[in-house]
């Protein structure tokens, strides 16, 4: 499928999705979060896709935030609508997809760009990633989940810090903060990326997707993630991967899993 604003490729299991909009620094807007749900929605169905990877083009963002062009002038209502719909349509989205999402987090990644990362299963860096959510110094809010995903990974304290100071984490802080797993050279990015992807489909496909959604339980109100841990357990003992993983072992060979 052709894209205006993204580019998606897929080989060897492996989907990657760049945002490509440079001279925007690969911000956000209406149109390109469309594309960005078709493209995740179209590799999730997808079940040669084993792993999807996220990142922007170019050496200075991953995405630099909204396109603030677009809602300057928005009423109240069209700014909840704005939120509402984006979350929705991607950001919880890319959230409980069944297919494993990397953040490939290459320069800036700020407001709706760290919100997007956020969303995504796990991140890694560039050392040149600066993250922050500057929303308030624009006299607003993050609406794309940021006030929610950015206290669960950093904790409440660091959260109200970051988000009251509009403030900017380094690559670095941002791992020591636990926002990101790994911090390496720009040149480096993709290669670490296909590296976990690679490690990542050597598991069962099915059994991912369904520690995704456990993991995503213990985060929801009303929902308790322990009885989805139980019966996604139960349910992963019904599938041929279980089947295939268990033989395997028993029979001292590698696995291989068709992800039913």
């Amino acid at each position: 499928m052709n894209y205006e604003n993204i580019l998606a490729t897929s080989e060897n299991g492996i989907a990657t999705i760049t945002i490509n909009r440079p001279t925007k620094l690969n911000a956000l807007n209406k149109a390109t979060i469309e594309e960005l749900h078709t493209a995740f929605d179209t590799l999730d169905k997808d079940h040669s896709v084993r792993v999807i990877i996220l990142t922007g083009s170019g050496d200075k963002a991953f995405v630099a935030g909204a396109d603030i062009s677009e809602f300057a002038n928005f009423s109240v209502s069209e700014g909840a609508e704005l939120a509402a719909k984006g979350q929705s349509s991607l950001f919880d989205f890319v959230e409980n997809l069944k297919t494993p999402v990397i953040a490939a987090v290459n320069g800036f990644a700020l407001g709706g760009g760290l919100e997007l990362a956020m969303a995504c299963h796990f991140r890694i860096a560039s050392d040149n990633a600066k993250m922050g959510l500057p929303e308030v110094s624009l006299g607003v809010i993050p609406g794309y989940g940021g006030t929610q995903r950015l206290p669960q990974l950093v904790g409440k304290g660091k959260a109200m810090e970051l988000i009251m100071t509009a403030g900017m984490l380094t690559a670095e802080e941002a791992k020591a903060s636990g926002l990101v797993n790994h911090v390496v050279p720009q040149s480096e990015l993709v290669e670490l990326a296909t590296t976990l992807a690679q490690k990542i489909m050597k598991n069962s496909p099915v059994a991912i997707g369904m520690a995704i959604e456990a993991i995503n339980a213990n985060f929801k109100d009303g929902i308790d993630g322990y009885a989805v841990e139980i019966k996604n357990f139960g349910d992963a003992f019904g599938t041929e991967d279980f089947k295939e993983g268990t033989g395997a072992f028993l029979e001292k060979r590698k696995p291989v899993f068709i992800g039913k």
